[in-house]
């Protein structure tokens, strides 16, 4: 009986290994369940929080909840996506990746599964969270078509965030330093549109609210399940994701070589 040495065995083609790691990381997500039910209790409670205890202050007509919940939904693709960089970090720490690395499969499929797996999660926590806020007064008026548009930038912005904070796992020497680089992108917005409005800030930070990423796509989330305007500022929101998008994946990709290469 012969054995195909690693140079000669056949390489998988086609997505099954994409497949097979999509899987892997479902299968984790289950077993993981206390950081799925933190990424949607936790925009919940903030959600809570500034529509029953700070929404008569901020807006007395009681519409407060409308503004919020664009903002709270992006929250909840946060949290939800800040999981994958603790994950990857936590396959490059107990050196499975060096396993992988020695199957006929393309590197980048190990990080395909970690970011389809937590789209499909955050997709089901931004749902649960829209849920709760229907409960608590939220009233959008899109149509179908809006709301699919809507849903399509949402899925958009996770896909972008998530790969961004796969490559911060990446990045990072341990799965605890992963959790903390990434919990400074969870405040980003804080400094955007999503729960005051830009000209009630200060002027110093005015500026770095207008022109972070994260306002753009508030907005025309906001424009299109509550009607306003959406204009320019969704050709905006559309190019930030898709520049993250490949940033992060180009900065992901070599990171894999880089630390994966080095073991």
């Amino acid at each position: 009986m012969t054995t195909l040495t690693p140079a000669l065995r056949p390489r998988i083609t086609g997505i099954t290994a994409e497949t097979v790691f999509i899987g892997r990381s479902l299968r984790h997500s289950l077993r993981d369940g206390e950081s799925l039910l933190m990424a949607i209790m936790l925009p919940v409670i903030l959600m809570l929080l500034f529509t029953f205890v700070f929404g008569g202050a901020l807006d007395p007509s009681g519409g407060y909840v409308d503004y919020v919940v664009p903002g709270i939904i992006l929250l909840c693709a946060g949290f939800g996506a800040s999981s994958t960089a603790v994950y990857v970090a936590n396959d490059m720490k107990t050196g499975i990746i060096d396993r992988f690395r020695t199957m006929p499969l393309r590197a980048g499929a190990v990080l395909t599964g970690h970011v389809v797996a937590s789209l499909l999660r955050n997709l089901l926590a931004t749902g649960v969270v829209v849920g709760v806020a229907f409960l608590v007064g939220f009233r959008p008026t899109a149509g179908a078509a809006e709301w699919i548009g809507a849903i399509g930038l949402v899925a958009l912005y996770i896909l972008a965030i998530t790969y961004l904070f796969a490559a911060i796992g990446l990045a990072a020497g341990s799965p605890e330093a992963a959790s903390g680089y990434g919990f400074i992108l969870l405040f980003l917005p804080y400094l955007s549109s999503a729960f005051v409005p830009i000209a009630t800030l200060p002027t110093w930070l005015r500026g770095l609210a207008e022109h972070q990423p994260i306002t753009p796509v508030l907005e025309t989330i906001r424009g299109l399940l509550v009607g306003s305007t959406v204009g320019p500022v969704a050709f905006w929101a559309v190019s930030w994701c898709l520049l993250i998008i490949a940033a992060a994946m180009v900065w992901a990709g070599w990171l894999f070589r880089r630390r994966a290469g080095s073991r």
